[in-house]
């Protein structure tokens, strides 16, 4: 009885060993991809808003033509 014991104890802590090691092997895989993920909407982000510059800057072009032509 005292060896079934022994044994059923020795079973459920390798389980739960691995079972723990398991839930961080995944939580690194889950850090990397949320990493990755951020990176790439911060990257998103930057893209648009050099975008925005841009359209901007073009626009302020189109005006100063403008108002440099209304002068003439």
């Amino acid at each position: 009885m005292k060896k079934l014991l022994t044994l059923v104890f020795a079973v459920a802590v390798a389980l739960s060993m691995s079972s723990a090691s398991f839930a961080q092997a995944g939580d690194k895989k889950m850090d990397k991809e949320q990493k990755k993920e951020a990176k790439m909407k911060k990257d998103e982000m930057k893209k648009e808003e050099k975008a925005k510059k841009h359209h901007k800057k073009e626009e302020m072009k189109k005006d100063e033509m403008k108002h440099d032509d209304m002068k003439k």
